[in-house]
């Protein structure tokens, strides 16, 4: 190949030969492996034009005019975020299920990105390629992330990928429940996934009302927002209107001999299987194996159960025109998958079984997982749980889950293997295990020991970890004089 002057004026690249047979010109390797959602941008909708609900905000009873969501009640945290999205980067609005985070999010781009492109990519595609595509559209647009957690996965949104929309001055806007944010909450212990939500502009919104939000709330004239505004002494005003409240209280009264038992213990197991950290969906016949355990806790036989089926269907209906207990999905297969309305589970405190904890052991497909299980079952005081889905992730390298570690040894008076996790998260750059480190030296009496983690602990910080490994060694030379 070689640049050519031929009819038609210069050429970049030409094949030249006296006779052709047959040509066979292949597209570029790149070009066959593009996303489909990356292929048309132009198709994106116009934030302007965009549906609510398929930004993933949750349906409102029906209104008495028939409009599936109620007018927006503006929130305190609107203005600050409309304006922080203009300024481009990553935005992320935090708070409980039904909190009304999409909703205020969704408003705020709709309000300051009118003309944009909205790319909100399917849960777990690569978005490798995405800026480019963006690039070479030319079009105005900004990323749309609802439930960010479901995409800090490799491939998806890594700190890379982040700094390419950054550097194109592409707004991304994301929404994550305060649960999920507890996974992400240390830069080491979830890697990538930790580094993009530390780099959010982070906005919270939280479930009750304020006294200025009350009064907008109070001034409007639609019957779900007046219902609600009723009842916000008790619930939040989104949550009320997303029908939380109805659907936690039909499932908690279902438990009973003339309600659904079997179809109660469905949405139980559901509900714990998330309370867990494993992540939904899951098939049927992992509900069906477990929700024996819910359904003898309630009586069993002499409550009449439901064959399944019934049951599954019960649980899938939608209330009210907004949700059901168990939201049903498939997999790749086309077999059917579930999870549970978000609200139950956030609103659940009770015991997890060890059934549940074991499934949710068995059932673990990456770290991300095992880093939320390990997290829930130490909240949990689960220490068998805790530590054997700690270990993996300490021998891999993640400095947080070998202090967790040892911090869980040391609880259980195994002083020695404590020890050895601190030293591996403290050589892995964990001031705090540091600390413990000499707090152990300066109690076993070896002073000199513990003056060199006091100083390890020192350099490595942060402030609160300074502080107090100071203390100890003003103590520690006040002792050897």
């Amino acid at each position: 190949m070689a640049e050519n002057e031929i009819s038609g004026g210069m050429q970049g690249k030409v094949v030249q030969a006296h006779e052709i047979h047959q040509l066979t010109i292949n597209a570029p390797a790149e070009a066959a492996v593009v996303p489909r959602f990356l292929r048309d941008p132009a198709s994106w909708p116009l934030a302007r034009d965009w549906d609510a609900l398929s930004a993933g905000v949750h349906r409102a009873r029906p209104g008495g005019d028939g409009c599936k969501l109620p007018p927006y009640v503006s929130r305190d945290i609107d203005a600050a975020l409309r304006e922080r999205i203009v300024d481009r980067g990553l935005v992320l609005v935090i708070g409980d299920s039904t909190a009304g985070k999409t909703r205020a999010a969704f408003e705020a781009v709709r309000n300051v990105l009118p003309g944009h492109r909205v790319l909100a990519p399917p849960v777990g595609s690569s978005l490798r390629q995405a800026a480019d595509a963006v690039e070479c559209s030319g079009l105005s647009t900004v990323v749309w992330l609802d439930d960010l957690e479901k995409y800090l996965v490799p491939e998806c949104l890594t700190p890379e990928v982040l700094a390419e929309f950054t550097q194109l001055g592409v707004p991304v806007v994301a929404t994550m429940r305060l649960k999920a944010l507890e996974t992400f909450s240390d830069e080491y212990e979830n890697g990538t996934g930790s580094q993009v939500v530390r780099s959010a502009e982070v906005f919270d919104l939280h479930r009750l009302w304020s006294n200025t939000e009350l009064s907008r709330a109070a001034d409007c004239d639609d019957s779900r927002i007046v219902d609600a505004f009723a009842h916000h002494a008790r619930f939040g005003i989104a949550e009320y209107v997303a029908a939380g409240p109805v659907l936690l209280q039909e499932w908690r009264r279902a438990r009973s001999i003339h309600g659904h038992a079997r179809g109660s213990a469905l949405v139980a197991t559901a509900v714990d299987l998330a309370r867990t950290g494993l992540r939904a969906p899951w098939p049927g016949s992992l509900l069906t194996e477990l929700h024996e355990h819910h359904l003898v806790a309630a009586g069993g036989a002499v409550l009449r159960p439901e064959p399944l089926d019934a049951e599954f269907a019960w649980a899938s209906r939608i209330r009210y025109g907004v949700a059901s207990l168990l939201l049903p999905a498939q997999d790749d297969s086309g077999g059917d998958q579930w999870a549970p309305f978000e609200y139950l589970v956030d609103q659940t405190d009770s015991e997890i079984p060890s059934c549940i904890w074991e499934a949710a052991m068995a059932h673990v497909t990456d770290e991300t997982d095992l880093v939320a299980i390990s997290q829930n079952a130490l909240h949990a005081h689960q220490p068998d749980i805790a530590e054997r889905s700690l270990r993996p992730l300490a021998e891999g390298g993640r400095r947080i889950s070998a202090f967790n570690l040892g911090f869980l040894l040391h609880g259980q008076g195994r002083v020695e293997e404590a020890r050895q996790w601190w030293i591996v998260a403290a050589d892995a750059g964990l001031g705090r295990a540091a600390l413990r480190l000499a707090l152990l030296a300066a109690r076993d009496g070896a002073l000199v020991e513990s003056r060199q983690w006091c100083t390890r602990a020192i350099s490595l910080g942060p402030d609160e970890v300074l502080e107090c490994a100071s203390r100890l060694l003003d103590a520690v030379d006040a002792e050897t004089g």
